[in-house]
């Protein structure tokens, strides 16, 4: 059985940092890819981050230079560290892990709250 837990969810002010992790388990983490998308309040999900089974990282525009993904394969685990949060960041933050040889992201967490308030 599948699983993808997201932690690391909170109440942060404008300005702060925030690091969330994804622990899978019932995969072969090391050959998956792995990412992070949000999805806020009437608005569609979004990709935030992607890292691939040989660490290459993409991220959009509105995130680059503010948010890092990275994976330890030993710990069968994905983080998303957040630095200079704004508002507009403020979304449920969800992991997602495919194999590579999918497009489509096939496997999802129960997601993890982040508010970016003052």
């Amino acid at each position: 059985q599948v699983q993808l837990v997201e932690s690391g969810g909170g109440l942060v002010q404008p300005g702060g940092s925030l690091r969330l992790s994804c622990a899978a388990s019932g995969i072969i983490f090391s050959i998956f890819d792995m990412a992070w998308y949000r999805q806020a309040p009437g608005k569609q999900r979004e990709l935030v981050a992607n890292i691939t089974s040989g660490s290459r990282t993409d991220y959009p525009n509105s995130v680059k230079g503010r948010f890092t993904i990275s994976r330890d394969n030993a710990k069968n685990t994905v983080y998303l560290q957040m630095i200079s949060l704004k508002p507009e960041d403020t979304a449920v933050y969800y992991c997602a892990g495919r194999s590579s040889v999918f497009v489509e992201y096939t496997y999802w967490g129960q997601g993890t709250q982040v508010t970016v308030s003052s």
